[in-house]
């Protein structure tokens, strides 16, 4: 897609949102969006030409590099529900492009091919409760053991984003005795084997589904239910976990902005000490702060999508764009609050909804202090490199 394609369909998706899908946000349920809102803002978008920008062209997408992307979910993300709407939501999303990627003909026909057209919700079960898999993937209890014809899982998972009415789970599971022996397999819902067995208390509502607590017990799944090659589990992870860091962070840098232009609108309505808040030093100071805020993440993000669409695995740069865009959010949602004063932290405005939504973006795919840590143990081995001296040289 050139440059102007690229701004028609920002331009596009922009009036989307704030003539559709705005709108209404005043119909969603207490509990959430619920799947026939999904269903009617879905249509919405596929007759507006916004739906599934990010899924491949065949499948009646956009067919969106990482980077366009970029551009795209930003605005799709000014509403909680337009990711919904476009059909460009976690754990979707990510479950398409993993699909996409990985998967079989007939597994894509299976599978892909409903998911993009927003016929059906999926999830992607890695989580565990503890001592299991969480911020180290290594911990992974759930097992998969081979069986004529197929393989038998057992083990719990929680905190699994739209696992209730998902039509398939992604699961990843332990395949040999080593720490990175895993598989994904795909699990129908309608296994017998496959139980969501709890709706998670959380506060926030933005996902379909909500997050639960799902159990495999003597699951079997047929060898053709293998997404990819066995043991690969762990690989195949990075595949999906690199460009939806990315992803959450297009999103989210949405909600961001919508929280500054609420902020804006407030303060510039109301005065305070003899004048309109928005020009009392201390609040353009906050004003200020946001801006450079949503300026970097933009960067950052747009940086490290220009890095994976050119071929660089992209595992460094996004983990610096999760750390540095979900704290960034984060503070802009918070300094926006404040902003409004008292006003802020009341249901007449979205600001604290904002905040309750977006504070487990500083953990899920990753908390920032395990990426911190990743980040650091890379520095040091790229300046360890570097230290070494060159092979070779006059006389050899």
């Amino acid at each position: 897609m050139n440059a102007r394609e690229l701004e028609v369909l920002k331009e596009r998706t922009q009036a989307f949102v704030q003539e559709v899908v705005i709108p209404a946000e005043a119909h969603e349920p207490s509990a959430g969006v619920d799947e026939a809102m999904r269903r009617d803002l879905q249509s919405q978008a596929r007759a507006a030409g916004v739906f599934a920008p990010h899924a491949p062209v065949s499948l009646g997408g956009g067919g969106l590099d990482l980077y366009e992307q970029s551009v795209i979910f930003e605005e799709a993300g000014y509403s909680l529900l337009g990711p919904v709407a476009l059909n460009c939501a976690a754990p979707d999303e990510g479950n398409m492009h993993l699909l996409e990627i990985v998967g079989t003909p007939e597994q894509k026909d299976r599978y892909l091919r409903p998911l993009a057209a927003g016929d059906v919700r999926s999830c992607f079960a890695m989580t565990e409760p503890a001592p299991g898999a969480g911020s180290d993937p290594s911990m992974l209890l759930t097992t998969a053991r081979p069986k004529a014809g197929g393989w038998v899982l057992n083990g719990r998972k929680w905190l699994i984003t739209g696992a209730e009415g998902a039509a398939f789970a992604i699961c990843m599971a332990r395949t040999g005795k080593t720490d990175d022996a895993a598989t994904m397999f795909l699990v129908d819902a309608t296994n017998a084997g496959f139980t969501v067995t709890r709706h998670v208390p959380t506060p926030d509502k933005s996902m379909p589904g909500g997050h639960a607590e799902v159990v495999f017990d003597n699951c079997f799944v047929p060898d053709d239910a293998v997404l990819g090659a066995p043991h690969q589990g762990f690989r195949y992870a990075q595949v999906r976990l690199v460009p939806a860091r990315l992803t959450h962070c297009m999103r989210w840098l949405g909600i961001a902005r919508r929280s500054l232009d609420i902020a804006l609108d407030q303060t510039a309505g109301r005065d305070a000490f003899g004048s309109p808040i928005q020009e009392l030093g201390l609040a353009q100071a906050l004003i200020a702060d946001s801006v450079i805020d949503i300026e970097s993440s933009r960067a950052v993000i747009r940086e490290a999508c220009r890095a994976i669409v050119a071929g660089d695995r992209g595992t460094g740069a996004s983990s610096v764009a999760k750390v540095s865009v979900s704290e960034a959010v984060f503070r802009v949602i918070d300094r926006a609050t404040q902003l409004c004063g008292g006003a802020g932290v009341t249901d007449e405005l979205p600001l604290t909804r904002y905040l309750i939504e977006a504070r487990a973006f500083r953990i899920y795919d990753g908390p920032s202090e395990v990426h911190r840590w990743a980040i650091a143990r890379r520095a040091a081995r790229t300046r360890e490199r570097l230290r070494q001296p060159a092979s070779g040289g006059a006389g050899e």
